[in-house]
């Protein structure tokens, strides 16, 4: 327990920006003024992975931003800038400062990443310095509660988890009994809407689109970006578009003008893809989320608001709260029970390395230029374009997990490792043999023509599956159904493809195979 004037501190990360953090919850007799909160930024946690430029100056911004809030508040900040932590990582940096300050016993909130954690637990060792990691209140799903729903299951599914949540939380449910007991139903009859979220924008395109809000940077941010540019300047990405909130007023704004403009079109095109339209309908406030500067039960309540309102059509609000009720806390419980694993998979032996296209953008496929292009523009891309564009090739194509997935943390401004790992190991790789995924997601430049206009404008025809003009996506798929036939077929979610290609002839697939050996060979010049 934290006492007034004891030598004990808390321990703030850069992912938990929120005064409702349960290390800085103040025991009785305590003022703010007792407590010592240590922030520290680490030039090391930006080289772990080549990390986005962008990514970097929001974390920096963000914490910059509340370390300012603390003090506003009255607590005692001990903040680490970049030029004092130098080349030490996190945790060395740490270890330091609760040695100048003669720490006796450290506090935070449960880390967001497993490598984090055990670093602080050794450092707990060689110190013999008790560290308390307290649940993080922020997740409306505890690690434990987790898993104890986990163990009643013996393929995890995040549906029934889901549907488990909005009973719990009674999030768009119908109304309870009269004496006031929590319902059972969904409203609308039904829990999941999915099938009527998944529309392609008209061929004539967008249209107009609501803009989401965008936040020029003030002065801490604009010396942030600086910083940033002068000492990463070899990292991927632009600093020009610079966009995103960096404290909670702004992470405020951000939600409200999603509910009030753009919600209602969510549901509808949240799966379409269009050249030069990076955001469509899409909240953009999944980095606030993560960041902690919005906490998920008022964006969960803001979103239902609106249904109850009538200002969002029930498909629409029920797509996004599943989004964050469901997939967001199922993707972090699935993190703590299977890491360190988890990181380690490969069940489909992929051994190809990552094209070095990745981190440019400099491809002939219309659909990978136009997503990479935005991510490395604004460190954004929709969860389709991750998925069945980014996800889809580096899974057909074989490339190695863990490198895909040091790319895609790297990235994005929302990347952090208990939400990244687990989506693209599990989701977008197939990584883990399907631990809570019913199958491969694959698809081939059929999928990508009918979600987006990128094949329009492309040197390949996403008809064809060998020939000079093949789309790399069809030529890959075809070959994925070829290698993994016996797996498909095992399946029944996936039996209908290995029967697709079963109904090749020989000759056929000799051509298929020559196919995928010529594109593989020459990947890096797609």
């Amino acid at each position: 327990m934290l006492h007034p004037r004891s030598n004990h501190a808390v321990l703030v990360l850069g992912d938990q920006l929120s005064l409702d953090n349960p290390a800085l919850r103040l025991p009785e007799g305590c003022q703010p003024s007792d407590v010592k909160v240590f922030m520290i930024e680490s030039a090391a946690e930006s080289t772990v992975v080549w990390v986005h430029k962008v990514r970097i100056a929001l974390f920096l911004s963000a914490m910059r931003h509340f370390a300012d809030l603390l003090r506003q508040q009255g607590y005692q900040v001990v903040y680490s800038n970049l030029d004092e932590t130098g080349s030490l990582s996190l945790v060395e940096r740490l270890s330091e400062l609760c040695t100048l300050h003669n720490i006796q016993a450290l506090k935070l909130a449960e880390p967001g990443d497993w490598r984090l954690e055990q670093s602080l637990v050794e450092l707990s060792k060689s110190k013999n310095l008790p560290i308390a990691f307290l649940e993080d209140s922020h997740f409306m799903c505890s690690r434990a509660q987790f898993a104890k729903w986990a163990s009643g299951y013996k393929q995890m599914r995040m549906e029934y988890f889901y549907r488990e949540m909005r009973k719990r939380y009674q999030v768009l449910m119908e109304q309870g009994g009269p004496s006031g007991e929590p319902s059972s139903e969904p409203l609308g009859g039904q829990w999941n809407f999915d099938s009527e979220n998944r529309s392609a924008f008209p061929k004539t395109g967008p249209g107009q689109i609501a803009p989401p809000a965008q936040f020029p940077p003030d002065d801490m941010t604009l010396q942030v970006l600086a910083e940033v540019e002068a000492r990463f300047g070899d990292h991927p990405g632009e600093l020009a578009h610079f966009i995103w909130p960096v404290n909670r007023e702004q992470a405020l704004h951000a939600l409200a003008q999603f509910i009030q403009t753009r919600l209602c079109n969510f549901g509808d095109y949240q799966d379409a893809m269009w050249t030069n339209t990076p955001f469509g309908w899409h909240s953009l406030v999944s980095s606030s989320i993560n960041l902690h500067l919005l906490d998920p039960r008022e964006v969960i309540a803001a979103a239902e608001q609106a249904y109850r309102k009538g200002s969002a059509p029930l498909a629409a609000v029920e797509g996004f709260i599943r989004q964050v009720l469901g997939w967001r806390e199922f993707i972090r419980g699935v993190y703590w029970l299977d890491m360190p694993k988890m990181r380690q998979d490969n069940f489909l032996k992929a051994d190809q390395p990552l094209p070095q296209w990745f981190w440019t953008g400099n491809t002939q496929m219309a659909c990978m230029k136009d997503s990479i292009g935005q991510t490395l523009k604004y460190g954004y891309a929709h969860h389709i374009q991750r998925l069945m564009v980014l996800g889809n090739f580096a899974l057909m194509a074989g490339v190695v997990p863990q490198q895909v997935e040091d790319w895609f943390l790297a990235v994005y401004v929302d990347a952090v490792e208990w939400v990244e790992l687990p989506n693209v190991a599990g989701m977008a790789l197939f990584a883990n043999g399907g631990r809570f995924t019913s199958k491969p997601y694959i698809a081939s430049g059929a999928y990508i023509k009918r979600m987006s206009n990128y094949c329009g404008n492309c040197k390949y025809k996403s008809d064809e599956k060998t020939g000079p003009r093949a789309c790399p996506m069809t030529t890959l798929y075809w070959g994925f159904l070829d290698k993994h036939e016996a797996m498909l077929k095992g399946n029944p979610r996936t039996a209908l493809m290995a029967k697709n290609i079963s109904r090749l002839g020989d000759e056929q697939r000799q051509a298929l195979r020559d196919q995928v050996q010529f594109t593989l060979k020459n990947i890096e010049s797609l």
